[in-house]
């Protein structure tokens, strides 16, 4: 049996809706409205993907997003009234693989939800070879979707390892924000330009010594962002 979609959402109306949209399109969907029953039920039963509000009458959305996180390597996409750029920054440092702002299009959420499902999917990079940067400091290895420091593994989400595999395949090449949504993320949506920023500061602060003054994922202004490491020539030749 297909593992289920998650939708955690206190408005039942919307639920109603949401749920209808996503079964119409093939996935299977349990419905909570509230943090804890949807903690236990993915205690119980991994979710293919989660869908979560932020804004829950029991818990905080944050809270039952670090919950979820700890229970297994599945997609989040956070669903919330809040709209700042500031929030939405907020809201893809823990983690999130997608942001929507409420009111949306059920049947966008539904194009989001394949969009996310598919950059989790690690097949597309299974026949990648492994690259190196800097004498070993850093190695991206996209068959199992891992990039290391120092040997040590750093914990991205699948669409933070998508940005870095996209720029660190073509160094020192300027990608625009536009570039790198087609290349890492696969699908276009308003806003999706600028959740690149989001999701470069939350690269930045996992990777960088020091993410004020980064030495990898540079800022090219007014264009968008390069990738400055020097891809060890051993590797290339492997």
């Amino acid at each position: 049996m297909i593992h289920p979609i998650l939708l955690v959402e206190d408005d039942k109306k919307m639920a109603r809706v949401v749920k209808a949209y996503l079964e119409g399109a093939g996935y299977r969907v349990l419905h909570f409205d509230k943090g804890k029953d949807a903690i236990e039920a993915a205690l119980k039963e991994t979710p293919l993907l989660a869908i979560l509000d932020l804004m829950l009458p029991d818990m905080s959305g944050e809270e039952v997003f670090q919950e979820l996180k700890e229970l297994g390597d599945f997609p989040i996409i956070m669903l919330t009234a809040k709209s700042s750029e500031e929030e939405r920054v907020a809201g893809f440092a823990l983690g999130a693989d997608d942001y929507v702002v409420k009111p949306f299009s059920p049947r966008e959420l539904v194009y989001r939800v394949k969009a996310v499902l598919k950059r989790a999917q690690k097949a597309d990079l299974i026949n990648t070879e492994p690259m190196s940067f800097n004498n070993g400091l850093l190695t991206i290895d996209g068959q199992s979707y891992q990039a290391k420091k120092r040997g040590i593994l750093i914990n991205l989400t699948p669409t933070e390892f998508k940005v870095l595999f996209t720029l660190s395949s073509a160094p020192t090449k300027v990608f625009t924000r536009d570039e790198l949504v087609e290349k890492a993320l696969g699908y276009q949506f308003e806003g999706y330009e600028r959740s690149i920023d989001a999701h470069i500061k939350n690269i930045r602060q996992k990777l960088e010594d020091d993410p004020k003054n980064p030495a990898f994922i540079l800022t090219v202004y007014g264009v968008g962002y390069r990738f400055s490491g020097q891809r060890d020539t051993k590797n290339r030749d492997a």
